[in-house]
């Protein structure tokens, strides 16, 4: 496929507010793309890049070479070029990647190398995300939209799906199902601002611990055992003790869903960025240094039975069968959320996980089935303080003790058409080790300067890639951003580099929490 078609979608998509006008433009793209071009089209759409960052500079992005006359070069030469740019390295890699660069805009017409430039520094926000794209894919291969949501929820990726369904048709969603050995995209909850406010949601649930640490799928398939993270980032290598309490398991195939704590001496659990420093090295005998361990709270897999579609409290009947109750989450069961004996009970078991060291509680419908990759209704998520996942979008230069960091982060919610809303800035909650880390981390984000205001050389924009946790106190109305509300005594929390920022929370989580 031409990078012009996909150049020219991308406008067509962004030029319109209609869902269908959307949904159609993606269709036409979808029937002339090629079954192996299909994953690229769809994440270049989406404003991603595989290579997550290539490396060009203000000057690459901003300085244009004379554009070509007319279209020429296809979505997989872009990969390809864009790829040896993101592996230069070493002395003089700067001016290497710029040669690279600009080699690859001068095969590109005036329109694609808008597109280019865009897609790059991380401006590309014209709204394919991936539910229209879904849409556009089934209408362009005459699928069930439902059942294409299915398939991508357990094939883990659109693009691959995609590439299936447009090679052999509808009949190709069949070989997406849960299978032991390939990671699913977790189920994810919803926030609420308390227990009762949770237990009127869903009416009869499991009141679970929600532990701060590191997410994790363990597949067990006879001798093996693998581990991914819930980006789907495989990282068996780095936790024997999580693998060898796999091979303990009493079952010879399953897959279990659950996360990954450091318990210290006095049995209340180490702080996140530990444990996550912990999961990320690759060093030998790391387990000796900060030893982790597993601890389940759900089975979506056993000796070749698929359970995603049996309720919580099947499923969980079936983990208990499993595993002995200190490798799973404690909980507590509300059968009837009306009754003051049970909401009390709710309550304080909310109080002793929080007094235990844990982040808060997750409330799970007993009647739900497990939806991969969803943030669905059936599970609530509560916790002692109000906290939102969201992403950095710009930061301010400091003063004072602060000269030459960057400090006063500039956060957004994700909007419904893929970009994101700024709800406020905050500087606070930052030791001298995050200033100093998030100086280095957000300069190599940073997008060129706005030419539209000369003046501000204080404010640095950078592509919206990082993910924050930020506790705040409430939310309020405010005219100064453009949803209209803003955070009361924001600060940071942490960074989330575990998480995307199609992860991140939403405006409409945000406009909840206002009301």
């Amino acid at each position: 496929m031409l990078l012009a078609d996909l150049a020219r979608t991308s406008r067509e998509v962004a030029a319109t507010s209609s869902r269908t006008e959307k949904t159609a433009a993606l269709a036409r793209l979808f029937r002339a793309a090629e079954p192996a071009d299909a994953p690229l089209v769809i994440t270049h759409l989406a404003g991603r890049l595989p290579q997550r960052r290539t490396g060009p500079g203000w000057r690459s992005l901003t300085e244009r070479p004379e554009p070509a006359d007319a279209p020429r070069l296809t979505v997989r030469e872009v990969d390809t070029a864009l790829t040896a740019i993101a592996g230069v390295s070493g002395k003089g890699a700067t001016a290497e990647r710029h040669r690279h660069w600009t080699a690859l805009l001068e095969q590109a017409t005036d329109a694609e190398q808008d597109f280019l430039v865009r897609l790059v520094g991380g401006e590309l926000r014209q709204g394919a995300l991936d539910a229209l794209a879904v849409e556009g894919l089934a209408a362009a291969t005459d699928t069930d939209p439902a059942e294409l949501r299915r398939a991508v929820m357990l094939g883990g990726s659109l693009g691959t799906v995609a590439s299936a369904v447009l090679a052999g048709g509808a009949g190709a969603l069949a070989e997406f199902r849960l299978e032991v050995g390939r990671p699913i995209q977790p189920m994810l909850a919803r926030s609420a601002g308390g227990v009762a406010e949770a237990l009127d949601r869903l009416g009869p649930c499991a009141v679970e611990e929600k532990l701060d640490g590191i997410r994790i799928q363990l597949h067990r398939d006879g001798g093996r055992v693998r581990l991914w993270t819930r980006t789907l980032e495989e990282i068996t290598d780095r936790l024997p003790e999580v693998v060898a309490a796999g091979h303990d398991l009493a079952v010879e195939r399953a897959v279990l869903d659950g996360e990954v704590i450091a318990p210290g001496p006095d049995g209340r659990p180490r702080p996140f960025q530990e444990v996550s420093g912990r999961v990320a090295t690759r060093a030998a005998g790391a387990e000796n240094t900060l030893p982790v361990r597993a601890v389940f709270f759900d089975l979506l897999s056993v000796d070749d039975r698929e359970l995603l579609d049996r309720p919580t409290a099947e499923r969980h009947a079936e983990l208990a069968r499993l595993l002995p109750a200190e490798h799973r989450v404690r909980r507590l069961v509300v059968t009837d959320p009306a009754d003051p004996e049970q909401r009390r009970a709710a309550e304080e078991f909310t109080e002793q996980v929080i007094e235990h060291g844990h982040e808060g509680v997750l409330l799970k419908s007993l009647d739900a089935g497990y939806s991969a990759g969803r943030r669905g209704a059936a599970r609530v998520k509560v916790k002692p303080v109000h906290t939102l996942d969201l992403v950095v979008l710009a930061a301010e230069w400091g003063s004072g003790r602060r000269t030459g960091f960057l400090s006063n982060l500039h956060l957004g919610a994700r909007r419904p058409d893929g970009g994101f809303a700024m709800l406020g800035k905050t500087f606070k909650g930052m030791t001298d080790e995050t200033l100093a880390w998030q100086t280095e981390r957000l300069r190599e984000l940073a997008l060129p300067p706005d030419e539209t205001d000369p003046g501000n050389d204080y404010t640095v924009p950078v592509r919206p890639e990082l993910v924050v946790e930020i506790a705040f106190d409430g939310v309020q109305r405010s005219s100064r951003y453009p949803e209209g509300v803003t955070l009361r005594f924001a600060r940071l929390i942490r960074y989330r580099e575990d998480k995307r920022p199609a992860d991140a929370d939403t405006v409409a989580d945000v406009l909840a929490l206002l009301r």
